[in-house]
């Protein structure tokens, strides 16, 4: 069954993970140069990923395929909650940043999967 396209710019979680993304970057962008090409890159690349993802997903007709996108951004975020939990173990994130970030990257996962089992239903 097809639908009307989503506006993806209405959903929170897009919102969100727009603001989280830039956040990450202001926070790669104090890493060792020598990260910019390892770890630093790899947290912008998935990071990204989450907001367009949900752009992505939102385009295709059915309630599955946009499932689907999310089920994507659901796996970036964690891969960005895990990535920054090592940044944060190597020295590179101190406490307060990395539970501010990681408490959002939580917010995130929580909205994209309530979102899922909405679409699921």
């Amino acid at each position: 069954m097809t639908k009307k396209p989503r506006n993806f710019r209405e959903y929170q979680v897009w919102q969100d993970a727009v603001a989280f993304s830039t956040l990450v970057y202001k926070q790669t962008s104090e890493m060792p140069w020598f990260e910019k090409k390892g770890i630093c890159d790899q947290i912008q690349r998935a990071v990204v990923s989450i907001a367009s993802n949900i752009a992505e997903g939102s385009a295709r007709p059915s309630d599955a395929e946009f499932a689907h996108f999310l089920d994507i951004a659901l796996g970036s975020a964690y891969e960005v909650e895990t990535q920054l939990l090592m940044s944060h173990k190597i020295g590179y994130i101190d406490a307060e940043n990395y539970e501010s970030l990681n408490q959002k990257t939580i917010s995130i996962e929580r909205q994209i999967t309530g979102l899922i089992k909405t679409i699921r239903k």
